[in-house]
């Protein structure tokens, strides 16, 4: 390596090394241990193929043979590039310029280092790569007669395995690693090897990767340290009311529902990107509620219980703390669902009081739920009703294995690299300690959810689901809504939220936020970050909405906050937590919260 020219090549101590490969030694054993006794008593469970992919990729590759010309032509092209790029390489190698014959995207941080570019062996392996990768997934993504599903299961899962076998995921083929590993006479890979085994050890024996320093956070110390009181409690959800920050507040209080799929300090990490306290400081008297992380006791709790237990339950507490019978609601993600199903079923009631709806980046038409969709089919739902039947609840580590597989490279593949080829240790990053941070579901709730909504998309359908011996029908909500959705949502895909503005009958504003599902949700203005879009119209179809949409710089929250404020009803003396006829059970963030799964 050209790069490597000069630098004086570290020779391990051997008494270290010694010491250091008997403890990995004496950890891998006990590991080992654990691992075996474990499957001898619970036995290998389960489907040899759960995600159905054998059937999958056998359909697909008998299309793909089914017309051999068009596979003949695809390996053509491909043997052309590599050509070309043999050519090109050629060139480099005699001192020559030569244009790339195939780039990474701009924000692919895998080949940041110079010596992808530099290095013409190096930028041969990333070309070489790339060409591969993009005929790979091109094949895959041009074969006729498979069904949507089908294409689209074959589709991710096929860039699972391209993303796996990405160069910089291995030490011979990542120059940062060779360097690395010459500099320090092998230590990183000694190092990385411990952090794995600590991996291992914190996954009882699955490979549970770190992506922050876990030590560097404390919910409640410097995490969701935003002022206020647990006002309430029951089996489902702790109700927290804010400290207020101003002299007079708001008329209306603003309740949020946040996802039970999540922990709700999502919207308060820290007081820099905390929308809770800035919405306090904006004069609303906010009231959160914290969804309980369910074990076995709540299995049979449902989306009915949810809705009860939940949004309709904290509307009669904020009453009782506040005096006032109307609020301003916000839901997140799945909280957003569930504020519109309650919606819809509050108006079958004649109950009116949410005054205004906000929803962020949340799902009512579930037709086109992104790569989601790749995990909910028949086989697979019935596989995790098989397993939630046996332990009362869907297991944590399953959804961030999801969601982390949706962005395999910067959730997954980037974590190898830094910590066990390059021996770091992870980065302290409160983002990244709340998205492994993760909550069990109840098993009732999650198969109904699943089957009712991402199956068969009944919530967009009138009179589709029944809630409390009530159908629904979100047609006929005319409460004021306001749609925040984000650009590059991989959870709730904007142009899927969109529908939403089509479905409901009372007026709709619309904003689309740059960057994702959380970045873009989370953008504090003084972060002067990311951009924003506008359009007072609402055609049918999204991308029509975006054409004629305006763009603007920095966060949406300060328009959000003139928004709602029209259904705010004016100021009144700020209201103090336990002031109301609910007396404080204990300080924010509460209890719930706090439960977190090692």
């Amino acid at each position: 390596m050209a790069e490597t020219q000069g630098t004086e090549v570290k020779l391990p101590d051997p008494v270290e090394m010694s010491r250091a490969m008997t403890r990995i030694a004496e950890r891998s054993q006990r590991l080992v241990t654990e691992f075996l006794t474990r499957h001898a008593t619970e036995g290998l469970r389960g489907n040899a193929d759960p995600l159905n992919l054998g059937n999958a990729f056998l359909e697909m590759t008998a299309r793909m043979m089914s017309d051999p010309a068009k596979l003949l032509q695809a390996q053509m092209a491909l043997w052309q590039d590599y050509i070309l790029l043999w050519q090109r390489t050629t060139q480099r190698l005699l001192g020559q310029a030569a244009e790339p014959v195939a780039a990474p995207a701009k924000d692919d941080r895998r080949f940041k280092d110079p010596a992808w570019d530099e290095n013409t062996v190096f930028d041969y392996v990333k070309q070489s790569y790339l060409l591969t990768a993009r005929w790979m997934q091109s094949m895959v993504r041009n074969v006729d007669g498979l069904d949507d599903k089908t294409a689209r299961k074959v589709d991710f899962y096929t860039r699972q395995f391209v993303d796996a076998m990405a160069p910089s995921n291995f030490i011979v083929t990542n120059p940062e690693v060779l360097r690395t590993t010459i500099e320090t006479g092998g230590e990183n890979l000694v190092h990385g090897l411990e952090n794995m085994l600590k991996d291992l050890e914190r996954g009882k024996g699955q490979l549970k990767i770190s992506m922050t320093d876990y030590d560097a956070f404390e919910v409640g110390k410097n995490l969701a340290v935003t002022p206020g009181k647990v006002i309430y409690r029951n089996p489902l959800m702790e109700l927290i009311q804010y400290t207020p920050t101003t002299a007079e507040v708001y008329k209306r209080p603003l309740l949020i529902v946040p996802p039970w799929i999540n922990k709700y300090y999502i919207l308060d990490l820290r007081e820099k990107n905390s929308f809770i306290k800035w919405a306090v400081d904006q004069g609303h008297s906010v009231f959160v509620m914290s969804w309980v992380n369910p074990d076995e006791s709540l299995r049979d709790k449902t989306f009915d219980d949810y809705m009860t237990l939940g949004p309709l339950e904290a509307l009669e507490m904020v009453r009782r703390a506040t005096g006032e019978t109307e609020v301003n609601a916000i839901g997140y993600c799945l909280g957003g669902t569930l504020l519109a199903a309650t919606l819809a079923y509050m108006t079958v009631h004649g109950d009116d009081r949410i005054k205004s709806a906000t929803y962020f980046t949340t799902m009512s038409d579930f037709e086109e739920a992104g790569e989601l969709s790749v995990f909910i089919d028949e086989e697979q739902i019935s596989m995790l009703e098989k397993e939630m039947a046996e332990r009362g609840y869907l297991d944590a580590s399953q959804m961030a294995i999801t969601f982390n597989m949706m962005r395999a490279n910067d959730l997954i593949w980037s974590f190898v690299v830094n910590n066990y080829l390059l021996g770091k240790d992870p980065f302290p990053f409160d983002l990244l300690y709340w998205n492994s941070d993760s909550t069990r579901m109840p098993a009732a709730m999650h198969s109904w959810y699943l089957r009712n909504l991402y199956q068969n998309n009944l919530l967009s359908q009138a009179g589709g689901v029944t809630l409390k011996d009530t159908p629904i029908d979100l047609g006929k909500i005319k409460t004021p809504s306001f749609f925040l959705s984000t650009r590059e949502d991989h959870i709730a895909p904007w142009k899927s939220t969109y529908v939403g503005t089509q479905l409901m009958s009372g007026p709709v504003t619309f904003c689309l936020a740059a960057s994702g599902h959380i970045a873009g949700v989370i953008n504090p203005p003084a972060a002067n970050k990311y951009a924003h879009w506008t359009n007072e119209s609402l055609p049918p179809s999204p991308d029509a909405w975006l054409e004629g949409a305006t763009q603007h710089a920095g966060s949406w929250w300060p328009r959000w906050n003139d928004w709602v404020a029209q259904f705010a009803e004016g100021k009144v003396p700020a209201r103090q937590p336990g002031a109301g006829s609910l007396k404080p059970l204990g300080e924010a963030p509460g209890g719930y919260v706090a439960q977190r799964l090692a």
